[in-house]
Parts: C-alpha cells; sequence; structure tokens
C-alpha cells in the first residue's frame, strides 16, 4: 500500500508541476506538493500568489488521494484547488492547523462543488500524449513532492524505499547545475550533506545540497 500512495503522489506531483508558474486561476499557483506523513492516503497542496515564497502567505491544502470510492487525479485536485482559492470559506477548528509556519486545512471534497477540466486542461491532456508519453520505467529516485521554501531553496521530496517517508533535498535552483542534477542520487547517501528539519514531517531526513 505504501508505493502505491508513493506512486500516486509522485504521478499527480508531475502532472500538476507546471502551475508552479503557470496559475490555476488568474492570481494562485502551486508552490509546492507535500507528501502526507504518516503513511497518510492524503497529498498536500500548498498554494498562494504568484509573488508569495514566505509560509505566512501560503496555505497547505491536505486533499485525500481517494474519495468516491475513486482514485483521485490530477485534474481532480486541480478542480479542487480552484474551488478553494476562489471566495470566501468558513472552516471549522478541527479542520485547520499548522505545517512549517504555514496554515494547513484538511479537506473534505464530498462537500465542494468543483467544476470540470477547463478546455485547456483537456488540451493539455492531449498534448502531454505526444510530448510526455507514459513509460512503464520509472524515475530514480522518484519525485513524490516539492516546495519552495524561498526564493533560493528548493526542497525535494525523493522516495525512500526503506523508509516509511520520502527523503527532503534541499537545492539552490539558482545553482542546480547539471552536474549536480546528475550527482543527486549519489549524495543521497552522503552523511555530510544530511541534516534534521524538525519543522518538517513530511520527510524522514534532509539532504542540504544548496552549497554544493
Amino acid at each position: 500500500m505504501n508505493d502505491e500512495i508513493a506512486e500516486q503522489q509522485a504521478e499527480i506531483t508531475r502532472l500538476l508541476l507546471h502551475h508552479v508558474n503557470a496559475p490555476f486561476t488568474s492570481t494562485h499557483c502551486i508552490r509546492g506538493i507535500l507528501p502526507a506523513p504518516a503513511r497518510s492516503e492524503a497529498i498536500r497542496v500548498v498554494v498562494g500568489e504568484a509573488s508569495a515564497y514566505t509560509p505566512d502567505e501560503l496555505v497547505v491544502y491536505e486533499i485525500p488521494l481517494h474519495w468516491a470510492k475513486e482514485p483521485a487525479t490530477a485534474e481532480d485536485i486541480t478542480g479542487i484547488l480552484r474551488t478553494l482559492a476562489t471566495g470566501t470559506r468558513i472552516y471549522s477548528s478541527e479542520r485547520i492547523s499548522q505545517v512549517m509556519g504555514m496554515t494547513l486545512i484538511h479537506v473534505d471534497p464530498s462537500t465542494l462543488n468543483a467544476p470540470g477540466p477547463t478546455t485547456d486542461d483537456r488540451a493539455l491532456r492531449i498534448l502531454r500524449c505526444f510530448a510526455q508519453p507514459y513509460t512503464e520505467e520509472k524515475p530514480s529516485p522518484l519525485l513524490r513532492g516539492f516546495c519552495l521554501l524561498n526564493r533560493e531553496r528548493l526542497r525535494l521530496y525523493l522516495n525512500a524505499e526503506m523508509a516509511p517517508e520520502a527523503i527532503a533535498v534541499d537545492v539552490r535552483p539558482s545553482h542546480a547545475t547539471p552536474a549536480l542534477l546528475a550527482s543527486l542520487p549519489s549524495l543521497l547517501d552522503e552523511e555530510q550533506y544530511r541534516t534534521a528539519d524538525d519543522s518538517d514531517p513530511h520527510c524522514t531526513h534532509v539532504v542540504d545540497l544548496t552549497d554544493w
């Protein structure tokens, strides 16, 4: 079950990456996708305006990976995010908490009237069939999520086969050279880069490559 959760999180992450710089509403972008901790069958999407990079400007929505007995798709998640990001909503106190300095809201999709995919969503699905065809060979390590912690720190959540949670890897977008990206899988086990982040429940530990 844990492998299935990791693969579904990774697939949703892959299909929503373009919303890092392509708003899913007129003003809101995705600033992170976090694998929910403790093997939860959920995914956490970090949302903010295009100029937002600090925790106080961001909101995390925890969305189940299944509802109505069906697995959630990237298009389902996008529709939910569009609904949540427009208008004013009131949440009960048990649905609101904090994580990594951000407001965390636990979403019940059954209470929402989320829109279906737009024409552009459907066009993107067609284009991906040819530009990004599906392959049974999975990337290694598998990207389960990411988070822009600030303008110069991008956290990658990579699948850890021997651990229940992902391993986090911090890189600087402006210094992420092809050499670093090519070497990254072999650097995951290097003790000299290993550190802890007690504020982040989504990973076993952090590999800090910001100065590599």
